[in-house]
Order: C-alpha cells, then structure tokens, then sequence
C-alpha cells in the first residue's frame, strides 16, 4: 500500500512538472531511465535504506 501512494504522489508531482513547462519530456524520460539503472546496480539497498529511513524521519515530524 506504501509503495502505491508513493508511486501515486511521484505520479502527480511528474505531471504537474510537465505540464507546467518546468521539465521537459526528454529531460523526465532521460532522468526515469538513469533511476532504472542506478537500481539494477549494486548501489541500490543503499540508496532504499537511505530513502526509506529518510522517509521515516518525515514521518515522524
């Protein structure tokens, strides 16, 4: 359910950048394909742990 509303938020914030004319296709594709990467490499479970305890602190506020 988590990973839905985070999904779903990303989702909007990616649309409303489009659509405003602050980033550009190109630009939003480019940056989508260079997070497929970064994940595919050994990299990943440190940024996931970054982000997810980084999403807690937020949380806890």
């Amino acid at each position: 359910m988590a990973h839905s509303i985070s999904a779903a938020v990303l989702g909007i914030i990616v649309l409303v950048l489009l659509k405003g004319g602050y980033v550009r296709v190109g630009s939003a594709l480019a940056c989508t394909l260079f997070g497929f990467t970064l994940a595919a490499t050994g990299l990943a479970p440190t940024i996931n742990s970054g982000l997810t305890s980084l999403a807690g602190l937020i949380s806890s506020l």
